[in-house]
């Protein structure tokens, strides 16, 4: 081979190797423009922006049972997996929100009613669909996994949040209290 074609090669192959970690990471967003566009609206406003989350989130789960519900729906373990991706990557986002907003100190309690509501409406979802998948084992096998993460996740921030906003109510109370300097 020419010293031409060795280095043809090698650029072909270093362009590959360059790429392949690119395309391995490359995830879509779950959140649309629109929806992204909102947030952006509300970076510093705790209530709002978790009313969002919580909302996008719920958006999520209704056309995962509705795709579930649908009898012409293909590959639908699949479209199960990847919708709970969508939404744990959603909720994971709201929870990472919240630990930013607690580090500044916010008073978060009206966001965290919004966000428990969210948790127990999400946690029964998730295991009716764990219920409702042990009919169909072959299905199951696509997303068995990502499925018992989310209802990890969720039970586990559920207990988190209610103990958040058990704290923020103490705080608040005793700042209420205290004389002013």
């Amino acid at each position: 081979m020419s010293r031409g074609g060795w280095l043809g090669a090698l650029l072909a192959i270093g362009t590959i190797v360059v790429g392949l970690p690119v395309s391995a990471q490359r995830r879509s967003d779950p959140l649309t423009n629109d929806e992204i566009n909102e947030l952006r609206d509300t970076a510093i406003e705790p209530e709002l922006r978790m009313k969002l989350y919580v909302q996008f989130a719920r958006a999520r789960m209704v056309s995962l049972e509705q795709m579930r519900a649908n009898p012409k729906t293909t590959e639908r373990g699949f479209q199960t997996h990847k919708m709970l991706e969508d939404f744990l990557s959603i909720y994971d986002e709201l929870d990472n929100n919240l630990d930013n907003f607690e580090a500044r100190h916010d008073d978060l309690r009206k966001a965290l009613q919004f966000v428990i509501e969210g948790d127990t409406e999400f946690q029964a979802k998730l295991r009716a669909l764990k219920d409702s998948a042990g009919a169909k084992p072959d299905e199951l096998k696509e997303y068995e996994v990502l499925l018992s993460d989310a209802i990890e996740t969720v039970d586990s921030s559920a207990d988190d949040h209610r103990k958040l906003l058990a704290e923020q109510v103490e705080y608040f109370k005793k700042k209420k209290k205290s004389p002013k300097p």
